[in-house]
């Protein structure tokens, strides 16, 4: 009955359109108060319980920085020096939106800063150059994909401290298949500019190269910055945040003076609400994942994955296909949330690695951005480009083939994710 009245009412909630946050919190008392065994106070108390970890510390700091990135011209910077790296091949501009996003990567950490910030750049740029808008938002939305997985990454935070993992491990292993997803994301550009007669967009100049290298090496040390510290364990995750934060205030304000005080109010504003929504999801999906555990949910359905079947392959396959479903309907954050307590297990009694299973989860979840219902980062797009919803999710639908390929590979073969930190951390 508890568990009949918290799923549905939670599936309820969100067809009205009620906040995720609000109708986790609500789908999660209501099921207290039918228990009638638990106290109502828990709720609060378990709220408060799940933002209360150090690393969440780092999302503000991150989302600032990825913000001054956007606001003060920085971004503008990178995709010249993309576009002098790549924008000679044929259907140039597509491979540029690729490369921008890898180094843009390094910096924001989130999906929606690099559709939102550099992505009405590209969009824009690949428009002038006379591509069609469908091929630009598409490339632009399957791009922005990358963020996440490349540290530094606020979904993989998130899913570190849920799952008690290494957030230094879960950077590195997200290395390598957000290298692969760029890779495969340029072969498939490729394709499309054979097919479609794509023009060269100009002419590969080494003095450009070093031009624009020379603009935006100071913009590219903040990756260096991040991922090295990180790595080399010269700082933690939330450290690592508060000197990026750092670092890109001081490159804006003082050393390219594009940030003026009125932008850094509206900065702070913006990354004020944007934690805020973020933790509220979370201390949420708390309370709802509390639930799960003291009704034994979890240990039901773990019981009932195994008894299903036993083969490994096929436990994985039906887990990535729960997340790819999950991430269709629900909004990144809260599914990491309320999944890694639930799946996470049958992960670990399979023998899979948790650092693992997190670029699984977090890879799957970041495809669920591209598609409706919710398909956050394409409703972005739509309204900074200017061009309708359908279009967009229509133009995406070819690129979702090779990130499919590369969460595949990603899942079957542990490597790809395990090496680096294997390497790193021995």
């Amino acid at each position: 009955m508890v568990i009949a009245v918290l799923f549905i009412s939670l599936l309820v909630l969100i067809m009205l359109g009620t906040p995720v946050a609000f109708a986790l919190i609500a789908s999660a008392l209501l099921a207290i108060l039918v228990d009638g065994q638990l106290p109502e106070l828990v709720v609060m108390h378990r709220m408060v319980a799940g933002i209360n970890s150090f690393p969440l510390l780092s999302i503000p700091f991150f989302v600032f920085a990825g913000a001054l990135m956007n606001a003060s011209g920085i971004t503008q910077r990178i995709f010249d020096f993309a576009n002098s790296l790549v924008g000679w091949l044929r259907g140039g501009l597509g491979h540029v939106n690729v490369g921008a996003s890898v180094l843009f990567a390094g910096m924001s950490g989130a999906a929606v800063a690099d559709a939102g910030g550099l992505g009405a750049i590209e969009v824009k740029a690949m428009r002038d150059k006379g591509y069609d808008a469908g091929f630009a938002v598409g490339i632009t939305a399957a791009s922005s994909t990358i963020g996440p997985i490349i540290p530094p990454s606020l979904p993989i935070i998130i899913y570190g401290v849920m799952a008690s993992a290494s957030i230094g491990q879960l950077f590195a292993a997200g290395l390598i298949p957000g290298l692969l997803m760029a890779l495969g994301l340029m072969i498939m550009i490729a394709w499309y500019a054979r097919k479609r007669n794509y023009p060269k967009d100009a002419g590969f100049s080494i003095n450009k190269t070093i031009v624009t290298f020379r603009s935006a090496f100071l913009s590219l040390m903040t990756p260096v910055i991040i991922i090295g510290g990180i790595l080399f364990g010269v700082f933690t995750a939330t450290e690592a945040a508060v000197a990026a934060s750092a670092y890109a205030l001081v490159l804006s304000s003082v050393i390219y003076k594009t940030l003026t005080f009125k932008q850094l109010v509206n900065i702070s504003l913006e990354t004020i609400e944007t934690t805020s929504i973020i933790l509220l999801i979370i201390a949420g999906a708390s309370i709802f994942s509390w639930v799960l555990t003291t009704q034994q949910i979890t240990e039901l359905f773990t019981q009932w994955m195994l008894g299903f079947t036993q083969n490994k392959t096929l436990l994985l396959l039906l887990m990535v296909l729960i997340l790819f479903i999950v991430g269709c309907f629900m909004e990144t954050i809260a599914a990491i949330t309320i999944l890694t307590p639930v799946l996470l297990p049958i992960a670990i009694s399979l023998g899979i690695d948790p650092v693992h299973f997190g670029i699984i989860m977090v890879l799957n979840l970041m495809i669920g951005l591209l598609t409706p219902p919710v398909g956050m980062v394409l409703y972005v797009l739509s309204r900074v480009t200017k061009v309708p919803f359908e279009t967009c999710t229509k133009a995406t639908l070819p690129f979702l083939m090779p990130l499919i390929f590369v969460l595949i590979l990603v899942t079957f073969i542990p490597e790809l994710s395990l090496w680096l930190p294997s390497v790193l951390y021995e």
